[in-house]
């Protein structure tokens, strides 16, 4: 049942998946210029912080950055697979003058925070939570997962970022498939 539902998922990102409207040369700040994501963090950090967000443009604003972007935290390719390629890279991402590495989703901050803990990755990647999709629907990286009880959620994607302009940006044709958004491949590219 779950290879038919994955199989459908496909099918349907195949099918409806239209490319994004950020590409190469896009400004990530003009293209998302009133959304703010929020930092993963814990319940308690939210209170204290007044549930503060960080825009778009402080993320990105003369900053070099490799950012992520996956269907979900707890997911099975998101978990065993896209965040690892990042966090056992972190060392050649710095060596390349990569100021953060970021992974971004459709969830709220207190679930990426729990899930960045688990994998121990907290300490290498900046997690943030988008999580009404805002900035996933501004860059057109939005796909439907209904299909696999997810709802509206992020394509499997990476993009090399300097000072807001996109110079590499690689999107899976599939949730499911991990051959062009991993650590390993971005890595090669900048």
């Amino acid at each position: 049942m779950a290879s038919a539902m994955l199989k459908r998922t496909r099918m349907m990102a195949q099918s409806l998946r239209s490319y994004a409207s950020i590409s190469v040369g896009s400004d990530v700040t003009a293209a998302a210029p009133n959304v703010s994501l929020q930092k993963a963090r814990s319940w308690d950090e939210g209170v204290s912080s007044k549930f503060s967000t960080t825009p778009i443009k402080d993320i990105f604003k003369g900053k070099n950055v490799v950012i992520f972007g996956l269907p979900g935290a707890y997911t099975g390719v998101c978990s065993m697979q896209h965040v690892p390629s990042y966090k056992n890279n972190i060392d050649k991402f710095k060596a390349k003058g990569i100021d953060s590495v970021i992974c971004v989703a459709v969830n709220d901050p207190y679930t990426m925070n729990g899930w960045a803990e688990k994998l121990q990755a907290k300490d290498a990647i900046e997690f943030y939570g988008d999580f009404d999709g805002s900035f996933h629907k501004s860059l057109d990286l939005t796909i439907d997962l209904s299909a696999a009880l997810l709802g509206l959620r992020s394509h499997r994607w990476s993009a090399y970022v300097v000072d807001g302009n996109v110079k590499v940006l690689n999107v899976e044709e599939a949730p499911s498939d991990f051959k062009v958004s991993g650590g390993d491949v971005i890595l090669g590219q900048i």
